[in-house]
């Protein structure tokens, strides 16, 4: 059984284990021991704090294997993008022009730097050390952030984005950086993403990226049939996503011109499909049932896991073995939200 919680500070080294072998293009996961421990302190710290409106809280859960104790994953989800700042991204426009004199008009595709995402919670950091073979236990922790926010509304925001890494070659550059990026930066993509600390809400930023639309037919064709592209580490989040309600037409990265996913909590699956229901006893898990995601009803002790068992849609409870009833630190008679894998 694998288990979905909050970091704490004995999962620092696991993580840096974690974040060693991940895509050194993916900027959303913290790479070293420092940041590492920052990070899981500000998350810890979220979670402690009484919340009114989302501001600067980061939630940073893990992937446990709850018979072994190893970490196989981690994932994020920040209350509020730009909390301190201004989220920027590139926007993708269509810029029409006529002539009225040749009796000429076209569209022409333009990316047009902008903050719109500023104020959006968003999630991050996705990462399970096995891809194959691990279906369920990576979804779970794709889906655990929005559960915990379906548990804790009044800590996020009404709409979500999730940026993924773009495509990026096994040195880590990125035809999309030195098209564009790097004409104003005048350092390569990795220098620019250790500069700027995998943010995209500096100052440096506004001051350094272009103000006025970049008219896309101008940049070289290795840079334009990147744009939105997936580095194939993020292929899986993207499928997750995508399953939940996620779109990726409106918006791509400033640095490497990988997709940014968005969408309104109405429209994520999580948010329309979770319901609550009791736990009730089960001396063992029914194997010929339905696969659930199922969380604690306790945003300070937060706790998710999967398990199989017969179909809740009809009743009130919901039957559990001790070992997921331990998993999530529930008896008999308390409430846990529950949503179909």
């Amino acid at each position: 059984m694998h288990l979905v919680r909050p970091a704490e500070l004995r999962d620092i080294a696991a993580l840096e284990t974690l974040a060693a072998i991940s895509s050194p293009g993916v900027h959303t996961v913290p790479r070293t021991r420092e940041k590492i421990a920052a990070s899981v302190a500000r998350s810890i710290a979220s979670f402690a704090a009484q919340v009114d409106l989302p501001s600067e809280e980061s939630y940073l859960f893990v992937l446990e294997n709850a018979a072994t104790g190893e970490i196989a994953g981690s994932a994020a989800i920040h209350a509020s993008a730009g909390s301190n700042g201004t989220y920027f991204s590139f926007r993708n426009d269509v810029i029409q022009q006529v002539s009225r004199d040749l009796n000429i008009s076209h569209s022409v595709h333009a990316l047009t730097l902008c903050s719109e995402l500023t104020g959006y919670s968003q999630l991050s950091g996705f990462h399970v050390r096995e891809r194959q073979g691990a279906a369920n236990e990576a979804a779970l922790l794709s889906r655990a952030r929005l559960l915990f926010a379906v548990l804790a509304p009044h800590r996020f925001g009404d709409r979500f984005f999730v940026p993924l890494a773009g495509l990026t070659d096994d040195a880590g550059n990125s035809p999309f950086w030195d098209a564009l990026g790097r004409k104003f930066f005048k350092m390569d993509f990795l220098d620019a993403e250790r500069v700027i600390g995998g943010a995209r809400n500096r100052t440096l930023i506004v001051e350094l990226m272009p103000h006025y639309p970049v008219y896309v037919p101008l940049l070289p064709g290795d840079a334009q049939a990147v744009m939105g592209q997936i580095h194939p580490d993020g292929e899986l989040a993207f499928q997750l996503l995508t399953q939940e309600g996620f779109e990726a037409d409106d918006y791509i990265d400033i640095f490497d011109g990988g997709p940014i996913l968005q969408a309104h909590k109405n429209a994520l699956r999580t948010f329309g499909a979770a319901v609550v229901r009791r736990v009730a006893d089960a001396p063992a898990s029914d194997a010929g049932g339905v696969t659930y995601a199922i969380a604690a009803s306790d945003e300070q002790r937060f706790r998710a896991i999967t398990v199989t068992c017969a179909p809740i849609e009809a009743g009130d409870t919901i039957k559990l073995p001790p070992a997921a009833r331990a998993a999530l630190l529930v008896a008999p008679g308390d409430s846990v939200i529950c949503v179909r894998l």
